[in-house]
């Protein structure tokens, strides 16, 4: 009996001896084979379980981010709930994930509350890529963008900015302050609603009806920058914890109600007889009425792309406009060049036309100088990887969220000397375009989801600034001076309100009219 135990105990440890075997095989097989083949994820910091990185996520994300790329390198993770975010602050990874992965990377991670003020993410804004997201496209960039509709609007551009110019003359001459926003807003508001639908608010309600809309469209950008658990945790999103779809559900019916009454009003007309020819909306209306069962447009869908058009067009112009004029009456210099250069383009018995915009070669590195240290999408709308990649030497999973920090980028000091300071002149030296194809300087993005309206937005805010500049001096209200901080949200934007004096520098009369 006992050489039969002896023989059982022998035969125990070579089953101890074999699993053991086995199992440092196996662990040596996955971390030096299986790890070789797939490289791990971006560094990043610490996290709490469950939670992850939530906690320590700080309002400014495009500064906060930036401070993290510094310790963790240009790409980075962070856990947010349930969510895996992948941030870029470099332009060698930021091309691997725009222009090398383009395809990739084309679809978007739509918010909880975005859904609701976008009729379920159906604009060009968030809506996936494919088929239908092409066909809008399509029809935005050869029926609104194209430049033969850009130009055929050049007399309604003229005619608004000449409005705004008279009533900012009789400010100067009271020697009124203004805010400047305010007038630039409904301005604008004018030229990208008279494009879309062939309507424009009249009158003493112009200021009524652009504070009106300005109330839900402010609403909708705050609800848009507020952190939502349904969006850390998706699998809480259905009872809205933090009711904040519920509350953009508000905005968003003011804003359908007023795109019904649009669409309502222009199924009435017989558009053939005002003389007036297509406009955005006629187009839509004519590809819904075509039923194509192959890429059917629905009534939502046309106001989703409404949607779309008027908040980009309106608000990012807007912006750019004010981040510009906060920086140039802090740099008296800057504006005296710049006017000097309009003054020689243009001269004082004139008003500037558009005609003027491509000879005012100041004024154009005036704009692209403020979309680099202001760019107005710091950190771009977020992208989705549709497979899981190899990026930068990580691994990028399939349905992470990709923020691309084009706001650290364009403060890069390997790329950019004295990258803080606000010098247009840099732009005189190098030629940049705002095509996408140089990744130290992209301020609409890049690639397929790249700005559709960036050739709107260019003509309107050269022309506004232009204007603005050559038709009057700008000064501060005594003692004041403009403090040019950042507010951070989808679109960046001026944290206080630009308030500024406009003094007549043109002698005649009749060109303030």
């Amino acid at each position: 009996m006992t050489a039969i135990f002896s023989i059982f105990k022998i035969l125990s440890r070579m089953d101890y001896v074999f699993i053991i075997i086995t199992v440092s095989s196996v662990i040596f097989w996955y971390l030096f084979l299986y790890k070789r083949r797939s490289p791990p994820l971006p560094p990043g910091p610490w996290g709490f379980p469950i939670v992850g990185n939530l906690p320590f996520l700080q309002r400014e994300l495009h500064t906060y981010f930036q401070g993290l790329a510094k310790k963790h390198g240009p790409i980075f993770k962070l856990r947010l709930g349930a969510k895996l975010a992948i941030v870029v602050t470099s332009p060698e990874v930021a091309q691997e994930i725009l222009k090398t992965n383009d395809v990739i990377f084309a679809n978007r991670n739509v918010p909880a509350v975005a859904l609701v003020n976008s009729y379920g993410g159906n604009d060009i804004a968030w809506s996936p890529y494919g088929p239908k997201w092409r066909m809008l496209r399509k029809l935005c960039i050869h029926k609104i963008f194209s430049n033969a509709t850009l130009d055929s609007s050049t007399d309604l551009r003229r005619r608004e900015t000449r409005r705004i110019v008279e009533y900012l003359a009789g400010q100067a001459r009271a020697g009124s302050s203004v805010n400047l926003g305010e007038q630039i807003f409904l301005m604008i508001w004018n030229v990208v609603t008279q494009m879309l639908w062939g309507t424009t608010v009249k009158g003493e309600d112009r200021e009524i009806f652009g504070a009106e809309f300005l109330e839900p469209f402010m609403e909708m950008n705050d609800l848009l920058l507020k952190p939502n658990v349904s969006d850390f945790f998706p699998v809480l999103s259905r009872f809205d914890l933090q009711g904040l779809v519920k509350r953009m559900g508000v905005p968003a019916q003011k804003m359908d109600q007023m795109f019904d009454r649009i669409i309502n009003q222009r199924l009435g007309m017989d558009r053939k007889s005002d003389g007036n020819g297509e406009d955005f909306l006629d187009v839509l209306l004519k590809v819904k009425d075509e039923e194509d069962e192959s890429m059917p447009l629905t009534m939502n869908d046309v106001k989703a792309l409404l949607t779309n058009m008027v908040l980009g067009g309106t608000d990012t112009s807007l912006h750019v406009i004010e981040f510009a004029m906060a920086e140039i009456l802090n740099k008296p210099d800057i504006m005296k060049r710049a006017q000097q250069e309009l003054d020689e383009v243009v001269g004082k018995g004139k008003v500037v036309e558009e005609s003027h915009i491509p000879k005012l070669a100041y004024v154009l590195a005036i704009m692209k100088e403020t979309l680099r240290l202001h760019p107005i999408g710091p950190l771009l709308a977020p992208h989705r990887p549709s497979k899981t990649t190899v990026v930068g030497g990580f691994t990028v999973p399939k349905d992470s969220t990709i923020f691309v920090n084009v706001w650290a980028i364009h403060r890069n000091p390997n790329v950019w000397k004295n990258p803080l300071e606000f010098d247009p002149n840099r732009f005189l030296d190098k030629s940049y375009d705002f095509n996408g194809n140089d990744f130290s300087y992209f301020p609409f993005g890049s690639g397929r989801r790249i700005c559709v309206g960036m050739a709107m937005g260019e003509r309107v805010v050269l022309y506004i600034l232009a204007t603005l500049l050559h038709s009057f001096d700008w000064k501060l209200p005594q003692g004041e001076r403009v403090e040019v901080e950042e507010k951070f949200g989808i679109v960046l934007k001026l944290k206080n309100p630009l308030v500024a004096i406009p003094v007549l520098r043109l002698s005649d009369p009749n060109l303030y009219l």
